[in-house]
C-alpha cells in the first residue's frame, strides 16, 4: 500500500501563505495521480488540485492563481503551495493518491471526485483568520 503523510499545516493569517507536503512511499508507481482535496466542517470533500503522472495539472476554477501543486524531482514529495489565504480556505487538507489497480481501478475518471482515489493521508489543518 502507499502511505501518505501530510505536514506544514497551520494558523495564518488572511493574506499570508502556507506550503502543504505530501510524502510518499519512493515505490510508489509511476503512473499514479496525486491530487489534494480539502473538507471544511460541515462541507463536502472538495478537490483542490490534482497532479497527473505526465506532469500536467489542474485546479478548482476558485483557488486558479493562488494555489499551486507541484513534485519534486525525485517524486517522493508533492507540495501544495497556498498564498493569499482566506478565512474560505480553512478546512482539513488531505493528500490523495489513486494508484491504478487493473482492471478495476484505471484513475481515469473525474480529477475531483472523491472515490477515484484508492490511498488518503491522514489530513493537516489550515486554519484562516
Amino acid at each position: 500500500d502507499v502511505q501518505l503523510v501530510e505536514s506544514g499545516g497551520g494558523s495564518v493569517q488572511a493574506g499570508g501563505s502556507l506550503r502543504l507536503s505530501c510524502a510518499f512511499d519512493a515505490y510508489t508507481p509511476a503512473n499514479v495521480r496525486m491530487a489534494w482535496f480539502r473538507q471544511a466542517p460541515g462541507k463536502e470533500r472538495e478537490g483542490v488540485a490534482s497532479l497527473a503522472s505526465d506532469g500536467s495539472s489542474i485546479y478548482a476554477n476558485s483557488l486558479k492563481g493562488r494555489f499551486s501543486i507541484s513534485q519534486d524531482i525525485a517524486k517522493t514529495t508533492l507540495y501544495l503551495q497556498m498564498n493569499s489565504l482566506k478565512p474560505g480556505d480553512t478546512a482539513m487538507y488531505y493528500c490523495v493518491a489513486c494508484v491504478p489497480r487493473y482492471p478495476v481501478i484505471r484513475c481515469g475518471g473525474p480529477w475531483s471526485d472523491p472515490s477515484e482515489y484508492n490511498f488518503w493521508g491522514q489530513g493537516t489543518q489550515v486554519t484562516v483568520s
